[in-house]
């Protein structure tokens, strides 16, 4: 049996809140075209194999809301589109994107559908998607499909474009704080928060993580001159430039000795416990390879262990272990590598694995050496050989750390200058002090990384991420600016005209996107024409900027259906207007209850305590006052309309016109505001009059004195 592919008409990629969610999605308008007269229950052998290529479809519950409801509608009979949105999500699943929003909804087109799924990555999700359009043909027609080598691909581009896991815990933590994310480039550099609130990271990095720390920080000779001169413990050392220089230190200094890049890091080229001539001359030539110079120092007896530093508070530490072989007089130390140390599941070489595979390198090679040994030697039964003696912190033992020694620390992260550090100690107990057991700060990093913390092998993890956004974003700061944004068929521009020029009144500098262009402080910095099409970039820009106290955004009904809205939430949400629309029709957006969906998504994104700002003369407008999470404010040009005089009386806001006197209305209480005939005619005519009792109700939701609303109207410029 032969069938129509599944085709795709159009894919677009709604980046902000939108129709469907909060949260950005993939929107595919797809057409099953014969299909739709072969519902699952009707393709022989499809349930089987699809179940088969992906069991875990099992954990869909989906319309029956129970484990394996999805697996039932596809027995009982469903359709391609319902299944390509489960088939999308669990590929994420299974490629390690968890969990996720989808929809698949019949258009008013037979056999054409928008299948809508959570895309945490544009690039990701697209793949996936079409690949679960090939698996879904795959089982229609009975034809094979490499499960394996399409998921093996979706986890390598999970790899290459979503943020690592360091920077994604902070994101997320900044996400529980409902403080917004803007990805600012395609790796790990975030901004957190909008305009003049906003903070930066790149990683375990912030925008005030010194330059001149993280330099310090890289050399760590200067790095241990500065800790030593405050009195804290640092093992004695000497820059060397040769391996005769290096063994002259080393007898100086007195064996054992530690030899190692002095910029180096990750452990890399760094060799301890060394006894010999020709172990430390060997070992520089190898740091020598990894850094630009090389440090010889004291060695300490001890474990290694890394303490993250945030703020001036440790907040997560680890315990190193050391990669060893037992040999078993029957294979190599080569082969007891791959058997013993890097079959172990905790190790492999992508970001999600607390632990790296251990190779055969120089560093390795010198250390199995040093024991007697070459990679291809076969050790006796029960014979431990060492390869790596650091870069293995893998066990939690943040509770275990001794108030002093975390006072120390976090002394010696300051003294660097580092906001967040990771500092390398060695002790033999990290529950005592150091001094005691003669234990010592090897170095101070900047930008650490969090994997250890957030999956350590042993021990529980740590939420590092919520302390980074503790300490950029304290005492319950949200890291917004009041956000405005405006939505309707008609009016939008001149409302969000007035309205920034009431703030602007403020001495604040805002920031305008509307269909005039974009604005900065009163000044035009991009014109209508080169923003029509591009609103949601416009609307991003204004976010973006660092100066911005207070921004106003226009939002057409055609761009939230075509990318979403530019913030995650607003302060104020202002709806003009339902009807008419211009034509919606491309977006399959025909009647009255579309238009209102489409329409709603600027309530529905109303902070708790924000304000809707809604047209009571508008009925559908109107209704929208029941999903707002934050106050209602009517206004309307006709002060008797029922649904808003109930509202005055419930205790609610109101701004309207009556008997020539623009009211403002309160608890019941109505304040005459001042004669709308002292204003300029354009601002009072027909539906313009709309625009500026918006304007007003939001600047009063915003919290302006009715001087400088009064003064903004009386001065607001004719022309515009």
């Amino acid at each position: 049996m032969t069938h129509k592919s599944i085709e795709f008409r159009r894919i677009q990629y709604l980046r902000g809140p939108n129709i469907w969610t909060y949260r950005p999605v993939l929107e595919a308008l797809v057409d099953i075209g014969e299909l739709e007269d072969f519902p699952s229950n009707k393709i022989p052998g499809f349930y089987e194999r699809l179940s088969a290529w992906l069991p875990s479809l099992i954990e869909h519950r989906c319309s029956y809301e129970e484990r394996g409801g999805f697996l039932r509608r596809v027995q009982e009979g469903t359709w391609p589109g319902h299944i390509l949105e489960h088939v999308t999500l669990e590929l994420q699943n299974l490629a390690g994107m968890p969990g996720g929003f989808g929809k698949a909804r019949e258009v008013s087109e037979r056999g054409v559908y928008k299948v809508v799924v959570r895309a945490w990555n544009e690039q990701v999700t697209r793949t996936a998607l079409q690949y679960g359009r090939d698996l879904v043909m795959a089982a229609i027609e009975d034809r094979p499909f490499d499960v394996a080598a399409c998921i093996e691909h979706l986890k390598d581009l999970v790899d290459t474009h979503c943020l690592g896991p360091s920077t994604g815990c902070i994101v997320d933590a900044a996400d529980d704080r409902d403080i917004p994310a803007i990805r600012l480039t395609d790796g790990n550099l975030v901004q957190l928060g909008y305009g003049c609130r906003q903070r930066r990271i790149w990683t375990a990095e912030t925008d005030r993580t010194s330059a001149i720390a993280e330099s310090i920080s890289r050399d760590k000779d200067l790095t241990k001159t500065l800790l030593q001169s405050c009195g804290l413990p640092v093992p004695e050392g000497q820059l060397v430039d040769n391996p005769e220089a290096a063994w002259e230190a080393a007898e100086d200094i007195g064996l054992p000795v530690v030899v190692k890049p002095d910029d180096g890091n990750h452990g890399r080229g760094v060799f301890l416990n060394l006894n010999t001539r020709a172990e430390v001359e060997a070992a520089y030539r190898v740091a020598n390879e990894e850094g630009s110079n090389v440090i010889v120092e004291r060695y300490i007896p001890g474990i290694e262990h890394r303490l993250l530093v945030v703020g001036d508070q440790v907040v997560a530490a680890t315990r190193g272990e050391i990669a060893q072989v037992v040999g078993d007089g029957k294979h190599s130390v080569r082969e007891l590598i791959d058997l013993q140390i890097n079959a172990d599941p905790r190790r492999g070489s992508s970001e999600e694995h607390p632990l790296n595979f251990i190779g055969l390198d120089s560093a390795a090679r010198l250390e199995i050496q040093r024991q007697g040994y070459t990679p291809e030697d076969v050790p006796a039964a029960g014979k431990v050989v060492v390869v790596q003696r650091i870069g293995n912190l893998a066990i939690d033992c943040t509770d275990e750390v001794h108030p002093d020694t975390a006072r120390t620390v976090a002394l010696a992260a300051r003294i660097v200058g580092l906001d967040i550090a990771g500092v390398d100690l060695v002790v033999q107990d990290i529950s005592k002090p150091l001094e005691p057991q003669a234990g010592a700060i090897v170095e101070v990093n900047a930008g650490p990384g969090l994997l250890m913390h957030l999956k350590p092998a042993e021990g529980k993890p740590r939420p590092v991420g919520k302390a980074i956004v503790e300490l950029l974003f304290p005492n319950g700061d949200s890291g917004r600016v009041p956000v405005v944004g405006i939505t309707g068929a008609r009016g939008k521009t001149a409302t969000a005209r007035l309205l920034t020029h009431f703030l602007d009144l403020t001495g604040q500098y805002i920031g305008m996107a509307c269909s005039d262009g974009i604005f900065l402080n009163r000044r035009q910095v991009e014109t209508g024409a080169q923003t029509a099409k591009v609103q949601w970039e416009a609307a991003r820009r204004v976010l973006m900027n660092r100066q911005v106290q207070a921004a106003v955004i226009e939002n057409g009904a055609d761009a939230i259906l075509r990318d979403g809205l530019a913030y995650d939430r607003c302060q104020v949400g202002i709806v003009l207007n339902s009807a008419p629309m211009a034509d919606l029709s491309h977006h399959y957006v025909e009647t009255p209850e579309q238009i209102y969906n489409v329409l709603r998504t600027q309530v529905d994104v109303v902070l708790e305590g924000g304000a809707a700002v809604l047209n009571a003369a508008d009925a559908q407008v109107a209704d929208m006052a029941r999903l707002a999470d934050g106050e209602v404010i009517y206004f309307a040009r006709d002060g008797e309309l029922p649904v808003l005089r109930e509202h005055c009386v419930q205790g609610g806001r109101a701004v309207f016109i009556r008997a020539g006197q623009l009211v403002l209305a309160r608890e019941g209480h109505e304040t005459p505001f001042l004669e709308m005939a002292s204003l300029q005619p354009h601002l009072v005519a027909g539906e313009t009059a709309d625009s500026l009792l918006a304007a007003v109700a939001a600047a009063w939701a915003l919290g302006l004195g009715t001087d400088v609303i009064r003064a903004g109207l009386e001065t607001f410029p004719a022309a515009a």
